[in-house]
């Protein structure tokens, strides 16, 4: 892969630019050039597309998204002292790499892309989970994006892909899985990393889905979800009482025992809830 771009290997790069990985900012650097093009490679065909990068560090999967083709790559980066790094790489593949120093959750750097758009980051696991939330809940469905393929922990991205009945099972997994198709693309171990964190980390791809799975207005869907979960050890009749009171009489009209729990709960069901309630 060095020798694919003429750039040096990032441990060089590193060393250069003084780039030692700062935990305030949730950075945990992947040096191993054969296994970020391999994490570019879990977004699919990249040709004819746009792709938004957040925390790129010191560029080791932006050098394999550009390398695998993609259009254009969009990077944001927080941390100033990668910005010169970046800027090398930008030389290396004049005009498809942007570079914007800023917070991913401050900017909308979407609107910087054009169609078709492919979202994929190694994310500092401080925003991830707000980036990913964001991402599946925008104003209108389908969304701009048509794949996120994003690096996470390994309890994160279990929760992403976790079934009903399930300790993982939540929020999260309703979210995802209500509008997208999901899996888990890889797993990395604490060591593929510099420094190695104290956790195993997991690459999660999601495609759009045209439409929602199942038929149901988001807000209540949300409101049910997060009420269930809120209180995810007491039965439903109990921690949903606050979005309705008349609420045992809606779960048996959709076939939910209102002893259930929420983790018991299929999306198929919290769909037809929300429909309930919103009708």
């Amino acid at each position: 892969m060095a020798m694919i771009d003429g750039l040096p290997p990032l441990r060089e790069v590193i060393a250069t630019h003084d780039l030692s990985a700062k935990k305030a900012l949730g950075q945990n650097f992947l040096l191993d050039l054969n296994l970020t093009a391999k994490i570019a490679r879990q977004a699919g065909d990249l040709s004819g597309t746009d792709v938004l990068e957040v925390g790129p560090g010191p560029g080791g999967l932006t050098r394999g998204l550009l390398a695998e083709g993609a259009r254009k790559v969009l990077a944001v980066e927080k941390d100033p002292r990668c910005l010169p790094a970046l800027a090398e790489i930008a030389d290396a593949y004049p005009g498809r790499l942007e570079v914007v120093e800023g917070d991913a959750l401050a900017i909308n750097a979407l609107d910087r892309l054009t169609p078709p758009i492919a979202i994929c980051a190694n994310l500092p696991y401080n925003v991830g989970t707000e980036l990913l939330v964001r991402w599946l809940t925008p104003p209108a469905w389908p969304p701009v994006w048509n794949t996120l393929t994003l690096m996470f922990q390994k309890e994160v991205a279990e929760r992403i892909v976790a079934k009903p009945g399930s300790k993982a099972y939540g929020r999260l997994a309703i979210l995802a899985q209500w509008r997208c198709d999901v899996h888990v693309a890889m797993h990395l171990p604490p060591e593929a990393f510099t420094p190695p964190p104290k956790v195993s980390s997991a690459v999660v791809h999601l495609r759009a889905l045209a439409e929602p799975r199942f038929e149901a207005d988001p807000k209540i869907l949300e409101r049910v979800v997060a009420a269930g979960f809120n209180q995810r050890r007491k039965m439903l009749r109990a921690s949903l009482k606050g979005v309705s009171p008349n609420i045992e009489e809606h779960l048996n009209a959709v076939g939910i025992a209102p002893t259930e729990r929420a983790e018991q709960v299929s999306v198929e069901q919290f769909c037809a809830l929300a429909r309930q309630l919103g009708g």
